[in-house]
């Protein structure tokens, strides 16, 4: 690379040994500092953990800015009960602390990270420099003859969040994000559809998702079952209507499994009380364990035992656990949509059609069966699995690309580079 950057991420959510979004920013930033020089702004409440471990893990190029609204809106915002309003205000006042780094430092490029939600505007694409926008997410949604099965209380979750992406549409500055952007990144096809109906240019399919090498190794310790062992499969999440464990319920009492077959589902949340009604109703709850929440240790202690993850979610712009999965040596059955549906290939799982209810269960219960019942399968996914984490979704592979993506965005070279990183995803 020709020269150290000067770059300034926007992390909302950004801090060390957590999962999901935080982990995202600091992950991204961990590698970022390898080739260029980095300014991350983000919230007040992050300082503690950045502080801790770049005390023990210090990254030279790295400066870290906080900045958050005044403390009395903190207190209104306790337990989040106002966080997208809290994250629309603090974009504003970031952009204002950002303006005046820029011009005492001399910023090359801004890179919007977290949120990854593209129907929020980043106010720092307003400053005189390239912006990159994501990946965002949030343009999936559960296809229509789903809804049937949704409970009240999920059917009017799905009605509220379409009507937020509407009014966040309509928001002239989420506009004004998506046309400044030299390059936005979707998680899903569907997000990118959003992103060239709001104006972008040059818009881009890529997960947001990442496992750092030593992620990926104390996953791959997780070893592949002993083949006497009993036909487990399992599920883990939050028991959200949206997360497809219903289906997966259903097809697991259609397959033709052994006796002793069990299915586990990981996670808590207010779908509980209703999976386990229905589990009672389809015959099989003496198979089906619900072992609520565990710790994250716990949890992949129990995916060793089992020889496959179902994770049926009808809208996801990542789905970490699959990769977690694939990385420890699991195939992965999922649906044919969103980012599951990214990751999975048919060398390292099965991605099933989402046209309608039945045909979902059938094919499920079909995928459950052939994994159950061929071993030589199971371990052709385990290697394919582990090896397209490595290539594809280690963050040391995103790290470089995005390193190498900010010159490219300064020399307009980005178009022909993205192309082939495109097509190297998809082998």
């Amino acid at each position: 690379m020709a020269k150290r950057l000067k770059v300034l991420v926007s992390a909302y959510a950004c801090r060390p040994g957590e999962g999901s979004e935080p982990a995202i920013s600091w992950n991204l930033t961990r590698e970022l500092v390898k080739y260029h020089q980095i300014w991350v702004i983000t919230r007040e409440n992050n300082r503690a953990a950045i502080e801790a471990e770049l005390k023990e893990n210090p990254l030279p190029q790295l400066t870290i800015i906080y900045c958050d609204l005044p403390s009395w809106f903190q207190k209104l915002n306790q337990g989040q009960r106002l966080v997208q309003i809290h994250y629309y205000l603090w974009q504003i006042v970031a952009y204002f602390v950002a303006q005046k780094l820029e011009r005492n430092v001399g910023l090359d490029l801004v890179h919007h990270v977290t949120y990854v939600k593209y129907w929020s505007p980043s106010f720092l694409a307003l400053l005189p420099i390239p912006f990159i926008w994501g990946p965002v997410g949030g343009g999936e949604s559960a296809p229509k003859p789903f809804w049937q099965d949704f409970s009240l209380r999920g059917k009017v979750y799905e009605i509220l969040r379409n009507l937020a992406r509407w009014v966040g549409e309509l928001d002239p500055f989420v506009r004004m994000t998506a046309r400044r952007s030299v390059i936005a990144f979707a998680t899903t096809e569907e997000t990118a559809q959003c992103l060239y109906r709001l104006g972008a240019n040059e818009v881009r399919v890529l997960s947001q998702l990442g496992l750092s090498p030593a992620e990926i190794a104390r996953l791959e310790h997780h070893n592949v079952p002993s083949p006497t062992a009993s036909a487990k499969f399992i599920s883990i999440g939050r028991l959200l209507h949206w997360k497809g464990f219903h289906l997966g319920l259903q097809a697991f009492a259609r397959a033709e499994l052994p006796e002793n077959a069990q299915y586990w589902i990981v996670g808590d949340g207010p779908e509980q009380e209703r999976l386990q009604f229905l589990a009672r109703d389809l015959g099989i709850c003496h198979q089906v364990k619900f072992w609520g929440k565990l710790t994250r240790k716990e949890t992949l202690q129990k995916l060793e035992e089992c020889l496959a993850l179902i994770h049926p979610s009808l809208h996801e712009s990542g789905g970490l656990v699959g990769l977690e999965a694939m990385a420890a040596g699991r195939p992965v059955i999922c649906l044919d949509l969103g980012g599951p549906a990214l990751q999975v290939t048919e060398d390292t799982g099965f991605k099933i059609d989402a046209s309608t209810c039945d045909r979902v269960i059938a094919e499920l219960a079909e995928a459950i069966t052939h994994l159950a019942r061929n071993r030589d399968l199971r371990n052709k996914m385990k290697q394919a699995g582990k090896k397209r984490v490595n290539e594809v979704y280690s963050w040391e592979i995103k790290g470089k690309f995005f390193a190498q993506l900010y010159e490219d965005a300064l020399g307009l070279k980005i178009k022909s580079n993205l192309l082939e990183y495109q097509d190297f995803l998809k082998t």
